[in-house]
């Protein structure tokens, strides 16, 4: 089975509609999104996906309690767990799933999955530690990195593949650059995902 793997869409719509798009080609069967949606609007397009996703909570959701009615709303096929991890089992594979970094490392050391995902720090990167896979999807909103990011997780094999979104809108791309320069404004350079 193809499993989609997404985090940190810090609501960027524009992004996860290209997301759809792509993921059709991929036969992907499940989607896992790690957290950060910002805001209902996000939940609403997850919820409203023609593939099931599953989900956990980041750091950055926005209205927990709108989220969760979307989640639960007839029709809907988005779950959200209750924390910012949970583990799941698939194609008997044991899935460790966390928002944080400082979370994955121990638990695919821990020898008891086959498999650790995890977002927040918005860098993509698909490793392994002993038999542990272990994938960070980057981020679909492409606001730290300028890339938009997932990974496709296949199940039977254990193995997982990064892919970058073309046409994804950013902070970073040339026509937001001369927007921000114009009007003067200036980010920070923020240390609060290093670890």
């Amino acid at each position: 089975m193809n499993i989609a793997i997404i985090s940190d869409i810090h609501e960027n719509f524009h992004n996860l509609t290209l997301f759809f798009d792509v993921v059709k080609e991929h036969n992907v069967e499940k989607i896992i999104f790690l957290g950060d949606f910002i805001n209902n609007g996000i939940a609403k397009l997850l919820a409203s996906s023609d593939i099931p996703v599953i989900s956990i909570w980041g750091n950055n959701d926005g209205d927990k309690v709108s989220i969760t009615k979307t989640a639960l709303s007839e029709g809907s096929n988005l779950s959200v767990g209750f924390d910012t991890f949970d583990m799941i089992e698939v194609d008997n594979r044991k899935v460790f799933l966390t928002h944080y970094p400082m979370l994955a490392k121990p638990m695919a050391k821990s020898g008891e999955f086959d498999a650790v995902f995890y977002g927040h720090n918005h860098e993509a990167k698909i490793d392994k530690i002993g038999e542990c896979l272990v994938v960070n999807p980057g981020e679909l909103s492409a606001h730290k990195t300028g890339d938009a990011t997932f990974a496709i997780w296949d199940t039977k094999k254990n193995s997982a593949e990064l892919f970058t979104l073309k046409d994804a809108l950013t902070l970073t791309s040339k026509d937001s650059k001369k927007h921000l320069d114009n009007k003067g404004i200036k980010f920070s350079k923020s240390k609060s995902y290093e670890y």
